[in-house]
């Protein structure tokens, strides 16, 4: 099997890539694959280094938006696993022309250059924010999609044309749409990453508002052994919510970090809140959990405490995208 990753430079991709080539998805046992990077801030080769040399992959640098690039790397290829995007709030708050042009045409371009090349399966990395914000309980696959920013906005177009392609030309699309993220090879702009590498350097942390927005956590190794089971027996034309079932709001996260690291809270500044910070995010993973089998292994603590001691000891690899 050959497989097209995009956006595999960055953090869950290169993750997918880096446990693809060690075997780890039975279904992808011997694949070969090609991943599309455009190497921008958030896409480092250094998250590919182990698997560099790998007879079994191959970096192509370009943009997801470029038609000849996008045609030349679909050349031959069965699965497509998209995770190219832009994908940090604050950034599509401050500018969202980026967010429309790689999440929405940079999509499309993928989307028609595989349907062209009648490529069998392409699966489509979301996220949970496509649905908003709920106060109580959790979304359904089918609930209606009410974004907020525009980086859940223009996901959101993304999942509904990756779905159109499905209905209207046949393409085999799958899509998933995870909670909030975290490991190692995370870019420090998020919020873990960031405040453990600011509380590594002994600078305050910045939380934002009153704390109390709530964030579902779950672990990238979690998420793409997720994707895998989707790429390998998921349903054409189908939603998949992958969750990590551990939902804390953000004073508690802080609290967590602050007691890894020996800190107190006296470290921590409230700032002002993001604009539509939404409150709450919640998936209902029964979906996924019975018709694929699919739940987390990681547990959220010990997962945290690995994510802090791979920081700890990966300084290099975090300041320079950090400062």
């Amino acid at each position: 099997m050959r497989v097209l990753a995009t956006g595999a430079a960055g953090f869950i991709g290169s993750h997918f890539v880096r446990s693809l080539l060690s075997d780890a998805y039975p279904a992808l046992l011997g694949a070969r694959v090609r991943v599309l990077d455009k190497l921008t801030y958030a896409g480092n080769r250094d998250n590919l280094a182990q698997v560099a040399d790998h007879p079994r992959m191959e970096f192509r640098h370009g943009d997801i938006c470029d038609p000849a690039t996008v045609a030349e790397a679909m050349r031959g290829t069965d699965l497509v696993v998209h995770f190219a995007a832009e994908s940090h709030v604050d950034r599509s708050i401050s500018d969202a022309a980026a967010f429309v042009n790689t999440n929405v045409l940079g999509t499309h371009r993928l989307l028609q250059a595989a349907a062209d090349a009648g490529v069998e399966r392409f699966v489509h990395v979301s996220t949970d924010e496509v649905y908003g914000s709920i106060d109580e309980g959790a979304w359904p696959e089918d609930h209606p999609l009410a974004p907020n920013s525009p980086y859940a906005a223009s996901k959101a177009s993304s999942d509904l044309l990756a779905l159109a392609f499905h209905r209207t030309h046949g393409l085999d699309v799958r899509v998933t749409r995870c909670s909030n993220n975290y490991g190692p090879f995370q870019h420090p702009e998020k919020v873990i990453p960031l405040f453990v590498t600011h509380l590594l350097q002994g600078r305050r942390l910045p939380l934002y508002g009153d704390g109390l927005n709530r964030r579902d956590w779950l672990h990238v190794d979690d998420h793409c052994h997720g994707i895998a089971l989707v790429a390998d027996r998921g349903r054409a034309g189908e939603v998949y919510n992958i969750g990590g079932g551990t939902e804390l709001s953000n004073i508690d996260l802080t609290k967590r970090l602050l007691a890894i690291v020996g800190a107190d809270w006296s470290v921590v500044d409230h700032i002002p809140d993001r604009a539509a910070h939404d409150r709450r995010y919640c998936v209902d993973t029964r979906k996924i959990t019975e018709e694929l089998g699919w739940a987390p292994r990681t547990d959220f603590d010990r997962g945290l405490a690995d994510t802090v001691a791979w920081y700890r000891d990966h300084t290099d690899w975090w300041r320079r995208p950090k400062a």
